[in-house]
């Protein structure tokens, strides 16, 4: 999307409205700025999963009252971009922060789940074998999870030298993009609420 920036990275599908979540974040002490209208860029590198992202997350952030924007609402993705041009459009919308996304790999854990015999009547009454004492036998099998690291920073637009807030994500068996966007955009919300950058005109 963004030729000029590096770390584009094929994505996995993000999230589902399932999916368990983890965010560990961090806010700048020294910087004392709110946030009353975002930019929201997903630096990713299939437009499929830029779109239903921005899509969701931005319509959350508006529905509790903070002004987002898209990166597709005012870039187009089939061109490249220097850092300074995508500034200087930044700046022409009026916006006092700017949040990126970037995937920072994918972990896989495989787990043995063991054979479960489910007894007949002959469990239940404590009776040997034979055909009273006849069950159900499941057999193992082997269980993966995957699990999506996502790295979040939120720049204010006059000082994009250092980070406002950071945010390290994780997401277990990730699917559907849209749901799990919207999903992430409550955690981070309530995040930002909890650490002061929701300017109080912005709150619901």
């Amino acid at each position: 999307m963004f030729a000029c920036i590096p770390g584009i990275i094929a994505l996995m599908l993000v999230i589902s409205c399932s999916s368990p979540i983890s965010l560990t974040s961090w806010k700048n002490p020294d910087d004392h700025n709110q946030v009353s209208k975002v930019v929201v860029i997903p630096i990713f590198s299939k437009l499929e999963y830029v779109k239903p992202f921005e899509y969701s997350m931005c319509g959350y952030f508006k529905q509790m009252g903070l002004k987002s924007i898209g990166s597709l609402d005012f870039l187009n993705p089939t061109k490249s971009y220097t850092v300074e041009q995508v500034k200087n459009k930044i700046d022409s919308l009026g916006a006092d922060a700017v949040l990126i996304f970037k995937y920072s790999g994918t972990d896989k854990e495989s787990t043995y789940v063991p054979a479960t015999y489910y007894g007949g009547y002959g469990s239940y009454w404590g009776w040997g074998g034979g055909f009273y004492g006849g069950g159900v036998y499941s057999g193992g099998y082997w269980s993966t999870t995957s699990t999506v690291n996502l790295k979040s920073i939120l720049y204010n637009v006059k000082n994009t030298q250092s980070a406002l807030w950071t945010a390290d994500i994780s997401v277990t068996d990730p699917q559907y993009i849209d749901q799990s966007a919207l999903q992430l955009a409550q955690k981070i919300y309530a995040d930002w609420l909890s650490n002061g950058l929701i300017m109080p005109a912005a709150k619901k």
